[in-house]
């Protein structure tokens, strides 16, 4: 990523916006932009194997753990605006585990690109499913997306809520109960 570049590119938009980026104010504003898009767009110099780290350990557990209300930011590829809110993920071991802190890693890796919600859930499903072999993973994530706060229809209540299940999460309808029931969601 080319961060001088992301800085010239700031300070052109804000001379189209009407701005004058050599007021006191504005002054370090596009190297300071440029640099929490450095940060804000880290997963796409990110690979989900390099986070896990090896943190996949032998185990015998053969039931279900789950991590609820992992907080998430990302940005909206439609309007580059921040969407945030948490993420709940299940998953039923065969005969590995992950690191508990990577599944919150898995998730900032993803969560950290230009994404639309729906998308961003099926990812991390689909890392967990694969980095452990697991026999069901479930994803449910719950935002607030500032493009439909800021501006459009502003809505300012409004949540997206948003599933991926795979496997006998997704297969069993007892097992997909059980995940809703520990996240704190019912089957209704």
């Amino acid at each position: 990523m080319n961060v001088q570049k992301i800085s010239s590119l700031i300070k052109e938009l804000l001379v189209e916006i009407g701005e004058d980026p050599e007021r006191e104010g504005l002054l370090k504003t596009p190297d300071r932009v440029a640099k929490a898009f450095e940060f804000l767009t880290k997963g796409y110099r990110e690979k989900p194997g390099d986070v896990i780290n090896q943190a996949v350990f032998e185990s015998e557990a053969n039931n279900m753990i789950i991590a609820r209300d992992i907080e998430v930011y990302s940005l909206c590829e439609h309007h580059m605006l921040p969407f945030y809110g948490r993420c709940h993920i299940g998953y039923i071991a065969k005969d590995k585990v992950l690191g508990v802190s990577k599944l919150a890693r898995i998730v900032d890796t993803y969560a950290r690109r230009l994404q639309i919600q729906e998308r961003l859930t099926s990812q991390i499903a689909r890392e967990i499913e694969q980095a452990v072999g697991a026999a069901g993973v479930g994803v449910v994530m719950e935002c607030r997306h500032l493009c439909m706060m800021m501006r459009g229809v502003e809505k300012q209540n409004s949540v997206m809520t948003t599933s991926s299940v795979l496997g006998a999460i997704h297969d069993e309808a007892e097992t997909r109960a059980e995940f809703l029931t520990l996240i704190g969601r019912t089957t209704q």
